[in-house]
């Protein structure tokens, strides 16, 4: 993904146009139909997460945004353009989980390599130093911990200064103190203009630090909106419970369950009626350790993308 680019004047801010740009994608896979039809619209200085469970279409959305796949109806446009020729004028830069590493190189010459692709980068200690790890700029990358190659794909994704930024999963392997200084890096770079498209599991980075969130669920945008407004749209209270056989179809059978969640034992119910829901568990279910709390983002996400929501939508 990364060549040579002609110099810009603004790297992070581009006259005009959205940064992200979908209409009516869809994307299929043999029988498996990945992507049913997304709208969105990204603007430019926006920190948007784009959330949903596995299987949810994500990676294969942000791959035709990267120009890594091409939709089989629909457009995308990356800053306004082909994602391919955005990414070619080193537009867009990429931190994914894994790849795109030499073990037996140093980290600074890993960035140091990296910026020898382009025309116009920034300096590459100003990367280290962005990303935490100019401590270890002489260290393998091999002798890298999970989070400091984290860190690394981080100041590779900065050295051409790039209009968009997309992360999937950033933070994996971080420390809480890595995690801290990683979004706070991020955020710094967002308020010069940098749009970021991000995925995680962290659905409190989620919270904490995206402007917009994005909740997809079976290829399709369930939910669009900042992190209040998303868990005001899943208004409702969460039920937590023990039972012995929990029963996948009795339990969304009884009134008020909006979402389910089965691990082992544990029950995690979605509803608006809470307490007729816990009598259900109580008094035929024989339900145990009941008990009811407000719903945050992690129960919204549960409920907005659950397969006991069938038919919302944004």
């Amino acid at each position: 993904m990364m060549t040579r680019t002609q110099k810009g004047t603004d790297r992070t801010r581009l006259a005009g146009g959205a940064a992200i740009r979908l209409d009516g994608v869809h994307k299929s896979f043999g029988d498996l139909h990945a992507v049913r039809g997304i709208d969105l619209q990204v603007e430019q200085g926006e920190i948007v997460a784009f959330l949903g469970p596995n299987g949810a279409g994500k990676t294969t959305t942000i791959d035709m945004i990267l120009g890594l796949g091409r939709p089989d109806e629909g457009t995308v446009q990356t800053l306004g353009m082909a994602p391919r020729d955005a990414v070619s004028r080193g537009l867009v830069a990429a931190v994914m989980q894994t790849g795109g590493l030499l073990r037996d190189v140093s980290v600074a010459e890993t960035v140091e390599l990296t910026a020898s692709l382009f025309v116009h980068t920034r300096d590459v200690q100003e990367c280290l130093e962005r990303a935490g790890i100019w401590g270890i700029r002489d260290q393998r990358v091999g002798k890298c911990s999970g989070g400091e190659q984290q860190r690394l794909r981080f100041a590779m994704a900065l050295v051409s200064d790039p209009a968009l930024l997309v992360l999937d999963e950033p933070t994996t392997g971080m420390d809480v103190t890595g995690r801290r200084d990683f979004w706070a890096a991020i955020r710094s770079d967002a308020r010069r203009g940098r749009t970021v498209l991000f995925a995680t599991h962290y659905l409190e980075e989620a919270d904490q630090y995206a402007d917009r969130i994005v909740l997809v669920r079976h290829g399709e945008v369930v939910a669009d909106g900042t992190g209040a407004q998303i868990k005001a749209r899943a208004s409702g209270r969460t039920i937590r419970a023990t039972l012995d056989r929990p029963d996948r179809a009795a339990l969304l059978a009884i009134e008020g369950v909006e979402a389910l969640d089965i691990r082992g034992e544990s029950v995690t119910i979605g509803a608006h009626n809470s307490d007729a829901v816990a009598r259900a568990l109580l008094n035929t279910m024989g339900a145990r350790d009941l008990e009811i709390t407000a719903q945050g983002l992690e129960e919204a996400f549960m409920t907005l993308t659950s397969d006991a929501n069938e038919g919302a939508r944004a």
